[in-house]
Order: structure tokens, then sequence, then C-alpha cells
């Protein structure tokens, strides 16, 4: 029978006190230090060494952790009890949980503690004291994330509280993504601060922005700030909000979190990288050259101290220390890893000198996981979803079952779902037939996918579906292997 863990008070005050005073804790002989204490103190992944021929022992150097065996949700997390995959083999040593769709849309439950908050709330305090000056304004931040078992929400509250907490003059209000109540409540609230900052997915951020002008909202008397996550966008995207909130300076004042239900905040946007970012926006040979891509990635800096981050094959890694720790777990995210050094000595070398000097942390680019979903207000959309909706009567009659997903933006740079269904031959590919089953997916996404239906407004959710002919060479063609989603041309 579980009792009090008399520990945990003592943790926490360590833990909180390093956060107020803004030290580091040492991390000796990082990450292998991570190692050794999740082999000593997790039963899941002590098993897992056993299982690999692993003596942790052997695991001194970052040299040795590098050698490790990766885990992912199929070869670690699923295999074991979620007690097991947590520190001591208890769960009620965590005091949260958060739960995110996995691959096939099936809940996945991530455990997470206080402690684990405050390493997060540091990424939030870069943003909120180097970008907004919070720690002299008073502040009043707007959580527009959608609140319940989902990670975004209640995480961001608890993140920003810590702060205020920390003594930030911030005061937080959590409407979560209703945008008739933040629409309601920010009116009344924002005019008793100096700045007031949304933070929620970019597509939900633009809706209420452009919702509040058609009410006649003057944003600008608010002295707006934005924190997006969960999605990649565009610079043209950035400037077009940021002029219809009233914001001036959108690298100050914008910023956007690289972030999982796995693990919290991996990384976030800083001055620097923002302007970076919009260097490279106008020049894809160089973006090419730097990301081995021509797409603008998510360019974000992380702490080395608490998140471990690898590059394999174009995917990400990373090793940190969470409800359930994880070491070099393959999060499929396509992406790389850059010094900061060699970020500085490339934008000099291509004639452009940073205005911001600082923070001196590693980046990380993010394009996401254009090979398996696409992200819509901040809910991946998976292939599996849809194809439940193509399979039925008479749908199946008209389709063979291939299908493209995107997510394009409109003429008003708001983004929407677009899926290409591939008629089946001798089939009509008439719109009447396009619009019923743009119909049935959207049923289907409401029922199969929770956070599709909880962070998707509803005026939103009915996809625009197009069918094209057989074997049609843009989409589908023949004697090549299909992908269900490919990035927006």
């Amino acid at each position: 029978m579980s009792g009090m863990d008399t520990g945990r008070a003592a943790d926490f005050a360590r833990k909180f006190t390093g956060f107020a005073t803004g030290e580091p804790e040492p991390a000796p002989q990082w990450p292998a230090s991570l190692f050794a204490q999740t082999a000593a103190t997790v039963p899941a992944y002590a098993q897992f060494l056993r299982e690999h021929g692993i003596d942790p022992a052997s695991v001194v150097t970052e040299q040795d952790f590098r050698r490790l065996p990766l885990t992912d949700k199929d070869s670690y997390y699923r295999r074991y009890r979620l007690p097991e995959l947590c520190r001591g083999g208890r769960l009620d040593g965590c005091d949260m949980v958060a739960v995110s769709s996995g691959s096939s849309g099936a809940p996945t439950i991530w455990p997470r503690t206080v402690l684990d908050e405050l390493d997060i709330a540091r990424r939030f305090e870069q943003v909120f004291d180097q970008g907004f000056g919070a720690a002299t304004r008073s502040t009043l931040a707007v959580v527009c994330f959608p609140l319940g078992t989902w990670v975004g929400g209640l995480f961001t509250a608890a993140c920003v509280r810590h702060l205020a907490a920390k003594g930030y003059p911030i005061t937080v209000v959590a409407p979560g993504n209703n945008k008739a109540e933040i629409l309601r409540v920010l009116p009344e609230l924002a005019p008793h601060f100096d700045q007031t900052v949304l933070l929620g997915y970019p597509p939900f951020v633009k809706d209420v922005i452009d919702s509040g002008i058609s009410q006649g909202l003057a944003w600008s008397q608010y002295s707006m700030r934005m924190v997006f996550a969960g999605e990649v966008f565009s610079e043209q995207w950035r400037d077009l909000v940021a002029q219809r909130a009233g914001i001036d300076d959108p690298v100050r004042h914008t910023a956007s979190l690289y972030g999982t239900a796995d693990a919290g905040v991996l990384g976030n946007e800083t001055p620097l990288s923002v302007s970076i970012r919009r260097f490279l926006a106008g020049r894809p040979d160089l973006s090419r050259e730097l990301f081995g891509d021509a797409r603008l990635p998510t360019l974000v800096q992380y702490d080395p101290a608490s998140r471990f981050f690898e590059q394999l094959d174009g995917t990400l890694l990373f090793s940190g220390d969470n409800g359930i720790p994880l070491i070099r777990y393959h999060i499929a995210d396509e992406g790389g890893v850059i010094g900061c050094g060699e970020m500085l000595e490339f934008c000099g070398r291509n004639g452009f000198q940073p205005q911001f000097s600082t923070p001196d942390l590693p980046f990380v680019y993010v394009f996401g996981r254009s090979l398996f979903t696409v992200s819509l207000f901040g809910a991946n959309i998976y292939p599996e979803n849809v194809t439940v909706a193509l399979e039925q009567s008479p749908i199946s009659d008209w389709v063979t079952g291939k299908f493209v997903l995107q997510t394009p933006e409109d003429a008003d740079r708001n983004t929407y779902l677009h899926i290409v269904v591939e008629a089946a031959p001798g089939q009509d590919a008439g719109e009447d037939r396009a619009v019923l089953i743009a119909e049935a997916v959207r049923r289907e996404l409401v029922r199969l996918n929770s956070e599709f239906a909880h962070y998707v407004p509803a005026e939103r959710q009915l996809p625009l579906v197009e069918l094209r002919a057989a074997g049609d060479p843009q989409y589908f063609p023949v004697g090549v292997k299909h992908r269900y989603t490919r990035p927006v041309s």
C-alpha cells in the first residue's frame, strides 16, 4: 500500500529554489548521468537494457551514451506497464497525466510531476523575459490551448503560473480554445495590464484575432504578444497575424514553441532564431544548404543541460528527464541540430549579421512528421482516421482508398484540411461525391480523433475534398510507392 512520499516536498523546495534563483542544476557527465539514474530507478528501462545485453556500468561517457539502443513507442513505451515506465515503478509518484493520440489515434498517457513543469517553465521564461520584457511589465497571459487531458492547456497554464510564483508580474486566465469566452474576458481584463499574451495553436490564434476585428476590437490598444506551438508556419503568416494584432515587432513579440506530449516543451524560438529564420525565408537556396531542404522549418534553441538532441538519418532523437524518463527517444520528427557557433558562422558567411547575439544555445530545426501526419490547429490528423470514412458504403465503391492529406493556406492565410482522393477506375469524380466524402471524413475525424474534435473549431472541421481520376500523375502515379501526406508546394 502506498503512503505519503515525504521526500517530495524537499525535492520541490530544492528544485523551485534553483528555478527561482536562476541557477541551473549541475549535470556531471550529462547525458550519461541521466542514463545512470534512469537505469537504476526505472524498472522498464532496466529490463530494456537487460534484453539488449547492456551493463549500465559500461555507460560512462557521451560516446557510450550515443551507442545505446533507441527507444520509441513500440519498442519501449507499449511493451511495459505504465507504472514500470516511471521512477520506482510507481505511477503515484507523478501528480499529473496528459493524454495524446498515437500514430493510430489511440490514446497515449504521459505522466509528469511539478518538477518537470519547472524545467519547462525555463523555456517560457526565456520567451516572456527576453522577448516580452515581462520582468518589468505587468502581463496578462491568455491560455488559448485546449483544456482537459491534452497536454497544451494545463501544462502552459502551470508553467506560466510558476513564472508568477517566481516574481514576474504575470496573471493567467485560461479560457482554453473557447473563442467566445476569450473575446468576452480579454477586453475586460487586458486594460489593467501593460501587455497581453495569447498562447495557442497558430490557426486558432489567427481565428481569434480575425474574429475580434470583425467585432470591432482594436487589438493594438492591448499591446499584444503571441506564443504559438504545434505547427510550422511561414514568415508571411507571422507578419500578417502580427499586423492584424497591432504587433510592430514580430521578431521579439511572437514566439513558437517546439514540444510534444511525450516531454513537454523541448525548445523555443528566441529573437535570435526568429531573425535568422526571417533571413532564410526568402532564400530557399540557403535553406537547402543549411537544412537539406528548401522548406522553412521551425527553428528554435534549446538548453543542452535539460534536453539532449541527436540527429539520425534526417530525424530527431531526444533524451530528457520527465515523469517517464526517456533515453534516446525517437520521435520521428524530420529535422536536425546545429550548434550556435556553426549557425552564426553560416549567417556571417552569407552576409547576415543577426542583431541579437544571445542566447548562446544550440539550434534544433523541425519539419514535422510529414511522412505520417498533417497538423491542423495543433491536432495531428492520421491517415488511418480518414481511411475509415473511405471504407464506408457507398463511398468504398467510388474510390480506390488512396488519398493525400495537405494543410494549405487560403488567400487570407487560414489553414484548412485538403484531401485529394483517387476515384476508382470508371467511377465519376464529380463534385457531389466529393462533398459527401468530405462530410463522412469530418464525422469520422470527430468520432475517432479527440484532438481534432476539441482543437479544430467546428466551422473549420469540414475538409475540402478533391476527387482525381485513377492513376492521376500528380497525386497517384502508377508504379510509385504511395505517400499519404505531402508538404504544401
